[in-house]
């Protein structure tokens, strides 16, 4: 359990943010809209896992787990709206 939330859900997530991130330093918009997709898209599969494997925990660190796991998925959801309503201005701008 520890081994999908630390790896999978946190590690490849940050990894995932800096791409986003570097794009962004290095105004690359196709990598940045991308990154988005990836997020996007890699997020709903690791929530599912870590809601999962939540049950194999004791039952203080499964509850955790799976609030940790709801505040993730609003926090992404609004980080990923923001972000490509950016980005969308930003290709209108030209």
């Amino acid at each position: 359990m520890a081994g999908v939330f630390w790896v999978y859900g946190i590690f490849v997530s940050a990894e995932l943010a800096m791409l986003h991130v570097i794009a962004l330093y290095l105004d690359q918009l196709w990598v940045q809209q991308a990154a988005i997709l990836a997020f996007a898209l890699y997020t709903p599969w690791i929530l599912v896992a870590i809601w999962r494997c939540a049950g194999n925990a004791a039952p203080f660190w499964a509850t955790m787990v799976r609030w940790l796991n709801v505040a993730w998925a609003l926090n992404t959801a609004f980080i990923l709206l923001f972000l490509q309503f950016d980005l969308l201005l930003r290709y209108a701008q030209g």
